[in-house]
This record gives structure tokens, sequence and C-alpha cells, in this order.
């Protein structure tokens, strides 16, 4: 049935927007390790706009411990520090006039744990952005059995290639998760 195709090919889509927007959830969590990703969700007042920090500056990881940010526009380092100050990303940057260089400093174990705990909730909202499709798609099934648009057995093969898509999908984000927690608990 091209309807049902249809549905399951929307859904399949869906699902893996939900993994990908997981995925960049989790590169910006902070571990112990630079990372130019950590400075993602920094938005810096420029000339009165918002502007994301990677279009106002180079961001590299120079060694395991810096990161350097080398604004395009050196007259925006007092800005891009300010916004860097006032993120959650809680590091103190130091700012030469052309370059600001972040220090990552070492995680305690209990800073760890914390880290574990967010990414964690980081993965379940991705879990539970999944269900919800897998939740709507049936329903959109059920609704076409009902109107006599689609038989007993087409809505039950499509339930369960369904329910394997959602499978597949919660187990690529539990791996995302446990690479992460591996990450982050390395010392």
């Amino acid at each position: 049935m091209e309807l049902i195709d249809e549905l399951l090919e929307d859904a399949k889509g869906r699902m893996e927007k939900s993994v990908d927007a997981t995925r960049g959830e989790l590169t910006s969590v902070r571990t112990g390790r630079a990372s130019p990703h950590l400075l993602d969700r920094i938005v810096v007042d420029y000339y009165g706009a918002a502007t994301p920090l990677k279009q106002l500056a180079n961001i590299s990881a120079s060694d395991a411990r810096l990161l350097t940010v080398t604004p395009f526009d050196a007259s925006s380092i007092g800005a891009i520090e300010k916004a860097i100050n006032e993120s959650d990303v809680g590091l103190s940057p130091n700012n030469d006039g052309s370059v600001i260089r972040l220090q990552i400093p070492e995680m305690t174990e209990e800073r760890r744990r914390e880290m574990v705990k967010v990414v964690n909730g980081v993965a379940e909202e991705g879990r539970v952005a999944i269900r919800n499709v897998r939740r709507d798609v049936m329903h959109d099934l059920r609704e076409l059995k009902k109107g006599g648009e689609a038989g007993e057995d087409d809505e039950r093969r499509a339930e369960s290639t369904l329910q394997k898509q959602t499978d597949g999908a919660i187990a690529e984000l539990d791996a995302l998760l446990k690479g992460k927690e591996e990450e982050i608990l390395e010392v």
C-alpha cells in the first residue's frame, strides 16, 4: 500500500532527525577534552544582532585542554568574550587582544557524574521524541484501517516495520549515549 509506505518513510525520516538532533546536543556537552563543539550554542550580540559564535570566529582545539577563538573581526573580541562569560559552558576566557584562549580544567569525579546525568537526560528526550513519532504513525495506521483504506494484515505488517524502525533508532541513540558516557568518565 502506497499510503502506508509513505507513512513509514515519513516516520523513518522523523526518527533520523531526532537521532541527529540528539547527537548534536550530546556533542555540545562538555567532557574533559577540548572540542570546538563546546561553543556551538554560544550566541554573540554583534552590532545588535544575535549571531552564532562560529560565524564570527575560527574556533580550534590547539591541544587536549585548550580552545582558541580567533575572531574574523578584531573589534568583536570584547563581545565574544562577554558572550562566553555569560554562557553556561563554565570556562573563563583569556583575551590577549587578538585571540581568546579557553583553558579546559580537569573535571572532578563529582562533575563527571553530573555530566553523565545530563547526557542521560538528553538521550531520554531523544527516546521520547522517537516514541512520539511511533505513536503518531500508529494512530494514523489505525485511522486508515478504520476508514477501510487498509486491511488488518497491512496494518499489522506496517506496525511491525514501524516497531523495527523505532528499535533501530533507539539502539542508535543508546550507542551514542554509551560512547559519550565513556568519554566523560575517561580520566
